[in-house]
């Protein structure tokens, strides 16, 4: 089975963070974003792994990311 989360990326300095949504406390950070979308694919699975090893549902996805764009006074 395949599902797709949305995940929040977000560059701190000197790293990267990413988080699921709709995972409470799937979390991970990397130097780059590109690891750090490796390592959140790996915190997801290691989360939805433990989620079923403790007989936790796993929860379908209701999140959705977009960009948003406003206009601010100069």
């Amino acid at each position: 089975m395949s599902v797709s989360y949305a995940v929040v990326f977000e560059q701190a300095p000197g790293n990267w963070a990413a988080w699921v949504p709709d995972l409470p406390g799937c979390f991970t950070t990397g130097a780059t974003l590109e690891e750090t979308k490796i390592n959140i694919r790996e915190a997801i699975t290691g989360h939805l792994e433990t989620m079923r090893a403790f007989g936790d549902p796993i929860p379908q996805p209701t999140s959705t990311a977009a960009d948003v764009r406003v206009d601010i006074a100069a």
